[in-house]
């Protein structure tokens, strides 16, 4: 089969960053399906991967990244009872596994879910790496209840991200919380107003921009852009008793006890954990994906794909990266095989 990978890690302007090869197709295990790809998108996680992994090697084999995919179920393993051959899926992988940037790829059935009927390839390919973070922190990790909750405020940093995108529209339509999102680019702020926050805010001056827009403090917030960067300002609008979450790691310590005054609670959250670590609630995202599915199929989310790219191409990843670490990308970005 195709695939496409590195060797070592290099800037993507590189001729080598991204290499097109020759593969054996893979053979799946007990719980495990062979899908057919037919489209993919990328998420930051690719390339920090890319720029890290083989910092200062070459690998014998060429690594294979790539954590979105849509495409149709080749073959299944002797235990596998959720699909058949035949079946359209859509999944956001296993980090300790080989990728999607391949024709080909074996994944666990459990982090697998059906493909939205009433999206295309492309369309339903950006959807699971930033659903299944979004739902997870929203509701695994904060555990936000829409009957207790509904009403309650939500800033979400990094508004028109891929994270935030899908955030912004769970905690609106499934929540019913009152969404505060940021961005600062007119484009940005246009795109969070049509996923459904309520207000939009410059993250530039965060503090005096959510008090301006009526909120001395709110009751929960997202991180999806630099925890430590951020630490400050969430812990000044976080009103007491409420929960900060975030996506992003620290290169440096936060000062939890900045949050003991506030009985604050705060989480991280990583969507690869279930998997990574083989949880006992491991099939959670099969039933994530299922019914993201089914709230896409019924026209209560929609789909956050802002850009299509034709062809499994090492050209294509290379670009598709290159957009990604401009960090200017709004919404995601899909590869069409």
């Amino acid at each position: 089969m195709k695939a496409i990978g590195f060797k070592t890690s290099l800037p993507i302007e590189e001729k080598e960053s991204f290499i097109e090869f020759e593969t054996v197709k893979p053979v799946p295990g007990a719980h495990d399906l062979l899908v057919k790809i037919d489209a993919i998108s990328v998420n930051p996680v690719d390339f920090k991967i890319r720029q890290n992994s083989a910092k200062d090697t070459v690998l014998e084999t060429p690594k294979i990244i790539g954590w979105d995919a849509v495409g149709i179920v080749h073959a299944v393993g002797e235990k596998v009872t959720l699909f058949e051959v035949g079946d359209p899926v859509y999944y956001a992988g296993d980090i300790t596994k080989q990728g999607s940037n391949a024709e080909f790829q074996i994944i666990d059935e459990r982090i697998v879910g059906r493909k939205p009927k009433s999206l295309s390839i492309e369309e339903a390919a950006v959807i699971p790496l930033t659903a299944l973070t979004a739902w997870e922190i929203l509701f695994d990790r904060i555990r936000i209840n829409a009957e207790k909750d509904k009403g309650k405020s939500i800033l979400i940093i990094g508004g028109a991200g891929g994270v935030g995108s899908i955030a912004i529209q769970l905690a609106k339509k499934i929540a019913g919380l009152t969404v505060i999102a940021t961005a600062s680019r007119p484009e940005t702020i246009d795109w969070c107003k049509k996923q459904g926050a309520d207000y939009v805010v410059d993250h530039k001056n965060l503090i005096s921009a959510v008090r301006e827009a009526g909120y001395e403090h709110v009751d929960f917030i997202l991180d999806f852009v630099d925890t430590n960067a951020y630490w400050d300002i969430m812990t000044e609008l976080i009103k007491p008793q409420g929960h900060i979450a975030s996506i992003t790691g620290n290169s440096n310590p936060v000062a939890l006890n900045s949050l003991k005054s506030k009985s604050v609670s705060f989480s991280w959250e990583l969507m690869y954990t279930r998997s990574m670590f083989q949880t006992e609630d491991m099939i959670e995202q099969h039933h994530i994906l299922n019914k993201v599915a089914d709230l896409l199929d019924h026209g209560t989310l929609k789909t956050t794909l802002n850009q299509t790219l034709n062809g499994l191409t090492a050209d294509n990843l290379k670009k598709a990266h290159q957009l990604l670490e401009s960090g200017k990308t709004i919404g995601k970005i899909a590869i069409k095989f």
